[in-house]
């Protein structure tokens, strides 16, 4: 019996550079430490609003379809998450967002200077 040799490797990781300017409008999703999702739309100064993972569909359409024309490619949706927070957890939202054909949606990151 033989079983195969996996070597241990790196793995290259991409780096985060400069985003040009944050788009003047988008929807922001928010993962706090205990895995509570809040939504709000990025460029106004409202609360976020709690939802659940069954909600947060709803509510992102309701935010990016509100307030007149969509840019093209429609509006982007920027989650951010405590640093504490499970990756499956970010994951999870991405990917129920993505299913339900929310194309722009990326991750909001810290850039140390």
């Amino acid at each position: 019996v033989t079983a195969p040799l996996i070597t241990p490797s790196q793995i290259a990781l991409p780096s985060v550079g400069q985003a040009g300017r944050q788009p003047d409008r988008f929807v922001a999703v928010m993962i706090d430490k205990d895995e509570q999702i809040q939504v709000r739309e990025g460029s106004a100064s409202t609360e976020p609003q709690p939802v659940s993972l069954t909600q947060l569909v709803a509510r992102v359409q309701q935010l990016q379809s509100s307030k007149g024309t969509a840019p093209e490619g429609g509006v982007p949706v920027v989650i951010s998450a405590d640093k504490n927070v499970k990756y499956e957890a970010v994951v999870r939202v991405m990917s129920t967002l993505q299913e339900a054909g929310i194309a722009r949606v990326g991750l909001s990151v810290q850039t140390s200077r």
